[in-house]
Protein backbone atom coordinates (compact mmCIF):
# COMPACT_ATOMS: atom_id res chain seq x y z
CA UNK A 1 0.00 0.00 0.00
CA UNK A 2 1.40 3.47 -0.81
CA UNK A 3 1.78 6.40 1.66
CA UNK A 4 -1.05 8.24 0.62
CA UNK A 5 -3.12 5.66 0.60
CA UNK A 6 -2.30 4.19 3.67
CA UNK A 7 -2.24 7.91 5.68
CA UNK A 8 -5.97 8.39 3.77
CA UNK A 9 -7.04 5.12 5.58
CA UNK A 10 -5.24 6.34 8.79
CA UNK A 11 -6.82 9.63 8.30
CA UNK A 12 -10.86 8.31 7.85
CA UNK A 13 -10.47 5.54 10.82
CA UNK A 14 -9.40 8.87 12.70
CA UNK A 15 -12.60 10.57 10.99
CA UNK A 16 -14.62 8.11 11.95
CA UNK A 17 -13.00 8.23 15.94
CA UNK A 18 -13.75 11.75 15.84
CA UNK A 19 -17.30 12.28 14.42
CA UNK A 20 -18.67 8.78 17.00
CA UNK A 21 -16.58 11.19 20.09
CA UNK A 22 -16.58 14.65 19.10
CA UNK A 23 -14.06 16.33 21.20
CA UNK A 24 -13.59 17.05 24.75
CA UNK A 25 -11.90 13.98 25.89
CA UNK A 26 -7.56 12.81 27.18
CA UNK A 27 -5.93 11.80 24.55
CA UNK A 28 -5.92 8.03 25.92
CA UNK A 29 -9.10 7.77 25.09
CA UNK A 30 -8.82 8.28 21.33
CA UNK A 31 -5.56 6.46 21.18
CA UNK A 32 -7.97 3.62 22.43
CA UNK A 33 -10.91 3.77 20.35
CA UNK A 34 -8.07 4.65 17.19
CA UNK A 35 -7.23 1.01 17.89
CA UNK A 36 -10.36 -0.18 17.56
CA UNK A 37 -10.95 1.51 14.09
CA UNK A 38 -7.60 0.46 12.98
CA UNK A 39 -8.05 -3.03 13.40
CA UNK A 40 -11.68 -2.29 12.04
CA UNK A 41 -10.48 -0.89 8.85
CA UNK A 42 -7.80 -4.10 8.76
CA UNK A 43 -4.47 -2.05 9.71
CA UNK A 44 -1.97 -3.54 12.24
CA UNK A 45 -0.64 -0.99 14.14
CA UNK A 46 1.45 -1.16 17.16
CA UNK A 47 0.21 1.28 20.53
CA UNK A 48 3.02 2.49 22.65
CA UNK A 49 6.15 1.51 21.09
CA UNK A 50 9.03 2.18 22.72
CA UNK A 51 11.40 3.89 20.39
CA UNK A 52 15.59 4.01 21.77
CA UNK A 53 17.23 7.69 21.71
CA UNK A 54 20.59 7.72 21.01
CA UNK A 55 23.18 10.78 20.84
CA UNK A 56 26.65 10.02 19.98
CA UNK A 57 26.09 6.05 19.71
CA UNK A 58 24.84 6.11 22.95
CA UNK A 59 21.47 5.82 24.98
CA UNK A 60 20.09 8.69 26.19
CA UNK A 61 16.33 8.46 26.51
CA UNK A 62 13.44 6.31 25.36
CA UNK A 63 9.82 7.44 24.42
CA UNK A 64 7.00 5.55 23.24
CA UNK A 65 4.82 6.49 20.20
CA UNK A 66 1.47 6.70 20.11
CA UNK A 67 0.92 4.35 17.37
CA UNK A 68 3.17 3.19 14.52
CA UNK A 69 0.88 1.74 11.45
CA UNK A 70 1.50 -0.62 9.07
CA UNK A 71 5.25 -0.47 10.40
CA UNK A 72 5.26 2.77 7.89
CA UNK A 73 3.62 5.70 9.64
CA UNK A 74 3.95 7.10 13.15
CA UNK A 75 0.78 8.59 14.56
CA UNK A 76 0.97 11.01 17.15
CA UNK A 77 -2.31 11.72 18.70
CA UNK A 78 -3.18 15.15 20.54
CA UNK A 79 -6.39 16.51 22.01
CA UNK A 80 -5.46 20.19 22.49
CA UNK A 81 -7.16 23.53 21.95
CA UNK A 82 -4.41 24.69 19.08
CA UNK A 83 -1.79 22.89 17.20
CA UNK A 84 1.70 24.46 18.03
CA UNK A 85 5.21 24.42 15.74
CA UNK A 86 6.93 22.59 18.72
CA UNK A 87 4.20 19.25 17.91
CA UNK A 88 5.37 19.51 14.35
CA UNK A 89 9.09 19.48 15.54
CA UNK A 90 8.40 16.81 17.78
CA UNK A 91 6.99 14.23 15.44
CA UNK A 92 9.98 14.97 12.81
CA UNK A 93 12.52 14.32 15.93
CA UNK A 94 9.91 10.64 16.25
CA UNK A 95 10.88 10.05 12.24
CA UNK A 96 14.64 10.16 12.76
CA UNK A 97 14.77 8.68 15.62
CA UNK A 98 12.55 5.47 13.97
CA UNK A 99 14.13 5.99 10.54
CA UNK A 100 10.40 6.67 9.34
CA UNK A 101 9.18 8.51 6.65
CA UNK A 102 5.82 9.94 7.28
CA UNK A 103 3.80 10.97 10.23
CA UNK A 104 0.63 11.73 10.94
CA UNK A 105 -0.59 14.91 13.65
CA UNK A 106 -3.88 14.20 14.77
CA UNK A 107 -5.91 16.19 17.13
CA UNK A 108 -9.05 15.30 18.29
CA UNK A 109 -9.96 18.63 20.61
CA UNK A 110 -11.57 20.77 17.71
CA UNK A 111 -14.95 20.49 15.89
CA UNK A 112 -13.63 19.60 12.82
CA UNK A 113 -10.79 16.63 13.33
CA UNK A 114 -7.09 17.85 12.30
CA UNK A 115 -5.31 15.66 10.35
CA UNK A 116 -1.56 17.00 9.52
CA UNK A 117 1.06 14.49 7.24
CA UNK A 118 4.55 15.14 8.21
CA UNK A 119 7.69 14.40 6.88
CA UNK A 120 11.29 15.28 5.41
CA UNK A 121 9.42 15.37 1.83
CA UNK A 122 5.59 16.64 2.73
CA UNK A 123 3.94 19.52 3.23
CA UNK A 124 2.14 20.15 5.84
CA UNK A 125 -1.03 19.53 4.76
CA UNK A 126 -4.98 18.55 5.80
Amino acid sequence: MEQEELTGKIIGAAIAVHRELGPGFLESVYEEAMCVELAAVGLKFVRQLPVEIRYRGQRVGEHRLDLLVEDTVVVELKAVFEIQDIFYATLRSYLRATGKSVGLLLNFATVTLQPKRIGPDLPVRS
